[in-house]
């Protein structure tokens, strides 16, 4: 999935990976769902992201269900390699690496958020349009 390794995380890296992302790496990210959650939420920098996980989640799987159509292609596969790439233990900084091996994690879904904020924006205020005040996913 990733393409040749880069010292540097930065928008052009993310866009760059981003682009590569297909259905199968969505499917992939949904079906892997235990996983990121158990990673974000035991990894220590990345818990500040455990509630907007679970909304990115459920975008994910609204739009694969079919009932949120008002999402661009980039948005989803933006979460997709987020989670993706949270995944990976050993991306850019290995995840072993103590201290040091979620920054760069946490890097991928700051630059990712900040590329899909508007539309997370727009996905909750179209779950309330629509008397969906539940959990997300």
């Amino acid at each position: 999935m990733f393409g040749k390794k880069k010292k540097e995380i930065d928008e052009d890296f993310v866009k760059t990976e981003v682009a590569k992302i297909d259905n199968d790496d969505v499917t992939i990210a949904m079906n892997s769902k235990e996983e990121v959650d158990d990673k974000i939420n035991n990894s220590g920098l990345l818990q500040k992201y455990s509630e907007l996980a679970k909304i990115m989640y459920g975008m994910l799987k609204d739009y694969r269900k079919g009932v949120y159509t008002q999402v661009p292609w980039f948005t989803i596969a933006t979460i997709a390699f987020s989670f993706l790439y949270i995944l990976n233990p050993l991306d850019i900084m290995p995840d072993f690496i103590p201290g040091l091996g979620y920054i760069d994690d946490m890097a991928i879904i700051t630059f990712g958020l900040r590329f899909i904020q508007s539309d997370i924006h727009n996905y909750l205020d179209w779950k309330l349009d629509h008397g969906d005040t539940t959990e997300v996913f």
